[in-house]
């Protein structure tokens, strides 16, 4: 069994007499490594190495901050399968999933550091006469990188790749459900040539770790992703000393499928959009909203869609592998209780289970008939349940899609360019994507309104984000010119 050390300024810190976090494989229930519960001083110390070490990083050039990046994109590209396993057997994703998640994150990262010569700054016109306005765009400092356990790949390239091209230095803070990747990523970054204290690693609790970083004086930014009442947390925290924050939280993302769509494609694009990740994912189809002209054949489709749906051993060829652990799968169980209990009917699926007897499995699940108010339409399920409601004009759909505390992901299918476009324009959320499944680009800008965030990731304005803006105003005498 593994167990993982704290990653303070480039090296390993030996455990000791520290306290340890067992790591269970949710497909197993097995413990498979145990990790470091960091103190308070030992996220100060990383903190402090982060910080010191950004004084030197900020005057390194943007392109040669970007080399450093490529020889880590390499080095991972190089241990993709070692992520991939490390992965599947910590969160139970499934191993094609899991190897796409370690490819997402080599090449995350190229693309950041290919973003080295893109920063910008501007030359404002003064009012003065003799007078340059240059707009400068600074490294912001420290940032404090907080995960979910969900995409713990892929979330330490959205942390890392901005802010080092940028000129910042970075302490991350793992989910204790998932770190296991992370800190075989700090092995590959202590085998390379990066500075020592540009990346910082250090487990934990949030009361503790999370608590540490949000309220240090020496923090720039918390970049979190993870639920909104964890950003709650965050956000009072860093509030002490006026600390920015990026929040990318929970969501609720509204599926609407009008008459006209093309219901075979909708079936399997809404299907993939929902059991990706076992339904653990922000930016799932989490209610779906069907004209009632095309009701009856959807459900008809998509309840022997589900019903194909494998779960089981994510090493091996399945649609879904278990949720993170047993607390997830029961809350799952206790929506899709609460829709029945509500009026609903439950089509298939609808209960935990267990293969060989072990793991915190949940049957692909379809809910049919249920009404807007009800608690699984209202709240994030965050797992393989999908609730489906109908309407009858696009104006109730838009309504009905807006009223909600979260707005992060939505999604419409029709071939009506006027729907389309209406659509595009009314529907309040950060992303809104038109027959196809959800799932952001690189170069796109994944951002929620509500209670789904403050701030973004990803693009050129994800990038924005780890940058500070410094105006200097010069005069210059004219009477000196040619002396």
């Amino acid at each position: 069994m593994k167990q993982y050390e704290l990653f303070i300024n480039g090296k390993f810190i030996p455990n000791g007499s520290r306290e340890m976090t067992d790591v269970i494989n949710p497909a197993t229930e097995e413990v498979i490594s145990r990790v470091p519960k960091a103190t308070v001083e030992d996220v100060e110390n990383a903190v402090d190495a982060a910080y010191e070490a950004q004084k030197s990083w900020a005057k390194v050039p943007a392109i040669e901050r970007a080399g450093y990046l490529m020889e880590l994109a390499q080095l991972v590209k190089d241990n993709a399968e070692m992520f991939a396993q490390t992965n599947t057997a910590e969160m139970g994703k499934t191993i094609a999933q899991s190897r796409d998640e370690a490819g997402w994150l080599s090449e995350y990262i190229i693309y950041f550091a290919q973003m080295a010569r893109h920063m910008k700054g501007e030359i404002l016109p003064s009012d003065r006469p003799n007078e340059n306005i240059f707009m400068y765009k600074m490294p912001i400092g420290v940032v404090a990188g907080i995960m979910p356990w969900n995409f713990p790949l892929f979330l330490i390239g959205r942390k890392v790749a901005p802010a080092l091209v940028a000129g910042d230095t970075v302490v991350l803070k793992p989910s204790s459900d998932s770190p296991n990747g992370c800190y075989e990523f700090a092995k590959l970054v202590e085998q390379s040539s990066l500075p020592p204290g540009v990346i910082n690693v250090v487990s934990g609790a949030g009361s503790v770790v999370g608590d540490s970083l949000s309220k240090s004086p020496k923090i720039a930014m918390v970049s979190m992703t993870g639920s909104t009442e964890a950003g709650r947390k965050i956000m009072a925290t860093a509030a002490q000393n006026i600390t920015k924050v990026s929040l990318e939280l929970g969501g609720k993302a509204p599926v609407i499928v009008m008459n006209d769509a093309d219901i075979d494609a909708t079936v399997e694009h809404v299907f993939n959009s929902r059991m990706i990740n076992c339904g653990q994912v922000c930016n799932a189809a989490e209610r779906v909203y069907v004209q009632e002209g095309v009701a009856d054949e959807f459900i008809e489709k998509m309840t022997k869609r589900i019903e194909k749906a494998t779960y089981g051993d994510p090493l091996t060829k399945v649609d879904m592998g278990p949720m993170v652990n047993k607390a997830q799968a029961e809350h799952v169980d206790e929506l899709v209780k609460s829709a029945a209990a509500e009026g609903a009917k439950i089509v298939c699926g609808g209960k935990k289970a267990k293969v060989d007897g072990k793991g915190f499995y949940y049957e692909p699940t379809l809910v049919t008939g249920c009404t807007h108010d009800m608690t699984i339409m209202r709240e994030e399920i965050f797992g393989p349940a999908l609730p489906i409601s109908t309407f009858k004009t696009l104006d109730e759909a838009i309504e009905k899609a807006n009223d909600c505390i979260y707005g992060l992901t939505s999604s419409i299918y029709t071939q009506d360019t006027d729907v389309m476009l209406r659509a595009l324009n009314e529907i309040h959320f950060g992303e809104t994507y038109v027959n196809r499944e959800h799932f952001e680009a690189f170069q796109g800008f994944h951002a929620g309104v509500r209670q789904s965030g403050i701030g973004g990731d990803d693009g050129e304005h994800g990038l924005e984000e780890f940058l500070e803006t410094h105006v200097c105003y010069v005069d210059y005498d004219t009477k000196t010119q040619g002396k």
